[in-house]
């Protein structure tokens, strides 16, 4: 069901800033992804590196899956520390870790809840029983990263349960480098002038199926003109997928990806916020 779901490229190509928006709200994740990433003013080429290692962790074999996995655990042994001040549920001195097992499960509900929501969007609802073993097959996807898998909701529903509790908590909170930076990668990307038009619809798919309270946490705008926008875009498309031929709805997103971090290339980097000395 994974390979099914991230095989399709409109999935490939939305989910991952949807996942990146969400998951800002953590402020530890967030936190010790910002201090440990070596991007520095090249954000959309560190987005393109992680959009690509997941499509091959989805798609690739064994192999290539093994090897991405092996750099991305050697990146992760880097990800810790402590929050120079509070930020959200956090108080100052809280710890943070790419290994600790609550932070891996918030990283992968954001992946999963994001691949779902798109693949729903843009293609088909899923019944009960794909929702199931879609949840199952991202549950292996954790496992891959070294999450325990006692530390995630055993079955679908129990996770959708969990992830829409955590939706409606205090614990959801932007810092003000979250505020500030998280729309910017998610929504401007560095794409030529011809695909701006593609940029705005893809943009509002992405804000259209976010759910309501990130889009308030973050101030994006919507309206019920926007609702039907969305709405209608989305229609059209899952209309129009049956009629698409196979090389153009499923595949790997690698040439699309390379423009955006030529993109970023040709004009020099992206202004980055400074962390400063805290982020809240």
């Amino acid at each position: 069901m994974a390979r099914r779901v991230h095989g399709e490229r409109s999935v490939g190509l939305l989910y991952g800033q949807r996942a990146l928006l969400i998951g800002a709200l953590e402020p530890l994740t967030y936190t010790g992804t910002m201090l440990s990433t070596k991007a520095g003013d090249r954000p959309f080429e560190r987005l393109v590196r992680t959009a690509k290692a997941q499509e091959t962790i989805f798609l690739g074999t064994k192999a290539e899956a093994d090897r991405i996995l092996a750099r991305v655990h050697n990146q992760h042994l880097r990800v810790k520390g402590e929050l120079s001040e509070g930020a959200g549920a956090h108080a100052a001195g809280a710890a943070y870790s790419a290994f600790d097992p609550e932070l891996m499960l918030w990283t992968l509900a954001v992946i999963a809840d994001s691949g779902r929501a798109m693949y729903e969007t843009m293609v088909r609802p899923l019944s009960p029983a794909e929702r199931e073993a879609l949840w199952q097959d991202y549950l292996r996807f954790g496992e891959l990263f070294g999450m325990p898998r006692e530390a995630a909701p055993a079955t679908y529903p129990e996770f959708a349960a969990w992830f829409a509790g955590k939706l409606a908590s205090r614990d959801l909170h932007a810092t003000r480098h979250a505020l500030e930076f998280a729309p910017v990668v998610a929504f401007e990307q560095p794409v030529p002038a011809g695909a701006r038009l593609n940029l705005a619809t893809q943009n509002l798919v992405i804000k259209g199926t976010l759910p309501s309270r990130v889009r308030e946490i973050f101030g994006i705008p919507w309206s019920a003109g926007r609702e039907r926008a969305f709405r209608s875009i989305a229609a059209a498309h899952r209309a129009a997928h049956h009629a698409m031929p196979r090389k153009v709805r499923r595949g790997r997103n690698d040439a699309f990806f390379d423009v955006v971090a030529s993109g970023e290339r040709l004009r020099g980097g992206t202004p980055t916020p400074e962390l400063g000395a805290g982020l809240s």
